[in-house]
């Protein structure tokens, strides 16, 4: 019976998935390009390891990123027959080990987690007397998650994070470690632990409690990794005392769609995983099941004129022809939302669901023009990243009435009908709105009515009981239903998707490749995010971007340089125009920046604005320095902006570096322009020169008040 049930899970599969399946034993690496079945592949290997009696279902751990596609593989495991085994994120498996296992190696009970970083680290910059408004903590706070993940600590973090180019917020490296020190100590104050902490304290536990480690070894002997590309030195050092010297351990992942370096993800695990594992079988997923040829070849196309091509794999279309993608130049950004608008309709008139159609940017902020044109054209739409389908009020409210209705579910009443009887006390009706707050809640309770009626009618047996189970279940694992809608989201958060129609919106350069790229390592994981945006459309790509920003500006933009090799199938206009000199004359070649203490490159937009390296140590005076932000301060106060508007904390370094004596001397410091010079430059000589930082502050703002 064992064998039949094997031979059945192999059914179906391609030449290359069934050799990830039908080989449950030992290493393995499968580097799987997009929309080539992977989570299929491995999902059935896991099965036929099982039903083939190599594994014991309970002895199995599958890992992977998110809780929705935690809960995307429980799915496929529960429909494979193995509703037993454990596929959890990094961060969910190691916090249940830390909590079974904490009483035991450190005592007492586990500390809270600490669910947002921000309120901490901007009580940490406040002890360090730094003003930081929302969006520099939030900056600062992803900083911190980076250093953690990397293994690092205050001490070693300026070398590391100046090797790797890191400029966190204007804050030069020095205070960045001082502040990442003073934030350690808010949370040991608050008795609280953040999420990197987490795996670094499961870590810590498994390589100092060889009994632990056992016991942990003695549960799960054979490990499957997806998204392997995506993996941290935190994770990897965690995985590794998971395994052991232990040979089952399969790893999954695209290094083409690597897009997550900035928090310290590489692909060089997965890409070395071979040298280090031997034995390791290796397999290539490179038959494409989502997208149409068309699509491929220009994914295939700007992918392959990338440096690191080769360690990538080259897909193969399996769908049958579908229209040309097509790349389209507007005058500005209202334009491009405009007609964007205008062809998501033409979707919608020939019956493509709004679900079904995505727009997609480099930038969240590049979303507002596009909100703002669905709406005047009446189209949903739900922005990914927003705000979380279980949290919205009309869904908790919708789950206490069906909650509260599942006594009275005798089974007579079909469980759509009687879904829709419930929540119409949450606001549902059978008719849609037009449009507004009223349609965004109908549309939630829509989306529970839809998933009643697709689960009542593949199961007469499922009842309200059941829909409510299945509904907890995926909340836990933030799996929302689908919600009729156009989805608008960033190229980052649509990783893992797909959609019929798909348009790409701001395909020019300074979008991407982003404007902050800086090297080319930074600019081919633009490449690769295009690549991912390219590769989530199953038929329809559409493809565009603005001359200008703003109407009537000056149409300063071109075409993205990714799409330069796609010119064949894009037409003329794809092709990139940059800036040429007249004929004859060369480049002025530029002179390195070097720092004045020890004479090194100094490589980074922070290094170069101070004038010294990150390793250094700072040549300022701190008591000038602190009297510098103190003016700055009165000044922000005075005038009712942001600190960062007069001046940043890059730039102040740099004056307090520099210690200019004259207004010459001060305009030659990056960052003061001859605006700042003018408002600014005798109140900052003055504080310079001793003046109280209050008084030349108020007396600044004062001669700007008679000269306006």
């Amino acid at each position: 019976m064992e064998v039949t049930q094997a031979d059945q899970v192999l059914a179906g599969l391609d030449p290359e998935q069934r050799e990830v399946a039908s080989n449950p034993l030992g290493p393995m690496c499968v580097l799987a390009g997009a929309g080539t079945g992977k989570t299929r592949a491995i999902t059935h290997r896991i099965a036929y390891g099982v039903h083939s009696g190599a594994y014991r279902p309970d002895r199995v751990l599958a890992v992977t990123f998110t809780a929705r596609a935690a809960g995307e593989m429980r799915t496929r495991l529960r429909g494979l027959g193995l509703p037993t085994v454990q596929a959890r994120t990094f961060h969910a498996a190691a916090l249940r080990q830390l909590q079974y296992f904490w009483p035991q190696a450190i005592g007492g009970p586990i500390p809270q987690i600490l669910k947002q970083k921000a309120p901490a680290v901007g009580e940490a910059g406040a002890r360090l007397r730094l003003e930081l408004d929302r969006v520099v903590i939030r900056d600062l706070a992803a900083e911190i998650e980076w250093a953690k993940v990397s293994m690092l600590t205050p001490d070693t973090y300026r070398a590391a994070a100046a090797k790797a180019g890191r400029s966190p917020a204007d804050l030069d490296l020095t205070a960045m470690a001082r502040l990442w020190e003073t934030y350690e100590e808010v949370k040991t104050a608050r008795e609280v632990i953040d999420f990197e902490d987490v795996l670094l304290l499961m870590s810590g536990i498994l390589a100092e409690r060889d009994d632990i480690a056992a016991t942990v070894r003695g549960q799960y002997r054979h490990f499957v990794v997806d998204e392997y590309q995506d993996v941290n030195t935190a994770q990897q050092a965690l995985l590794d005392l998971w395994v052991g010297d232990r040979p089952d351990l399969c790893v999954v992942g695209d290094p083409a769609q690597t897009i997550y370096s900035f928090t310290g993800a590489t692909p060089r695990h997965l890409l070395d995983f071979a040298g280090r594992r031997p034995g390791t079988r290796t397999v290539q997923l490179v038959r494409n099941y989502r997208s149409t040829p068309q699509v491929v070849d220009l994914a295939n196309l700007v992918l392959q004129s990338g440096t690191r091509h080769a360690e990538t794999v080259r897909l193969q279309a399996q769908r049958e022809p579908g229209p040309a993608p097509r790349l389209t130049q507007l005058a500005d950004d209202d334009a491009e939302a405009s007609y964007i608008a205008q062809e998501v309709k033409k979707l919608l008139a020939q019956g493509i669901p709004a679900s079904e159609i995505a727009v997609l940017y480099r930038v969240n902020a590049q979303s507002e023009a596009v909100e703002q044109a669905l709406s005047a054209v009446d189209i949903p739409y739900l922005v990914r990243g927003g705000e979380r389908f279980f949290q919205r009020s009309e869904v908790r409210q919708a789950l206490v009435l069906l909650r509260g209705g599942v006594r009275g579910d005798d089974g007579t009443e079909q469980l759509g009908k009687l879904v829709r009887d419930i929540v119409t006390g949450a606001g549902w009706s059978p008719q849609r709105p037009s449009g507004g707050s009223v349609l965004e809640r109908w549309q939630s309770l829509n989306a529970l009515v839809e998933l009643a009626d697709d689960l009542g009618g593949a199961d007469d047996d499922f009842r309200l009981r059941d829909l409510v189970a299945e509904l907890d279940r995926r909340a836990s694992e933030q799996h929302a239903p689908t919600v009729e809608g156009v989805t608008l989201a960033s190229l980052h958060a649509a990783k893992g998707l797909e959609w019929d129609a798909v348009f790409l919106i701001g395909c020019s350069d300074g979008l991407l490749p982003i404007s902050l790229a800086e090297g080319q390592q930074a600019i081919e994981e633009e490449r690769r995010l295009l690549y991912v945006g390219l590769t989530r459309a199953r038929k329809h790509l559409l493809l565009s971007w603005a001359a200008a920003r703003n109407p009537g500006g000056r149409a300063s933009r071109r075409p993205s340089r990714f799409l330069d090799p796609a010119a064949s199938l894009l037409g003329a206009g794809a092709r990139s125009a940059p800036k040429t000199r007249p004929a004859g004359t060369a480049k002025k070649p530029t002179k390195p920046r070097t720092c004045r203490s020890c004479g090194a490159t100094l490589d980074t937009a922070a290094e170069r604005k101070i004038g010294r390296c990150a390793d250094c140590p700072a040549t300022y005076d701190e008591a000038q320095f602190e009297a510098l932000r103190a003016w700055r301060l009165q000044v922000a106060t005075l005038t009712k902006v942001p600190a960062f508007v007069v001046f940043t904390d890059a730039t102040l370094i740099a004056i307090a570096e520099r210690r200019p004596d004259d207004i010459a001397g001060l305009a030659s410091v990056s960052g003061v322009g001859k605006h700042k010079r003018d408002t600014y430059g005798a109140a900052v000589l003055a504080v310079l020169g001793g003046t109280d930082p209050h008084e030349a502050a108020e007396e600044c703002v004062a001669a700007g008040r008679d000269g306006a």
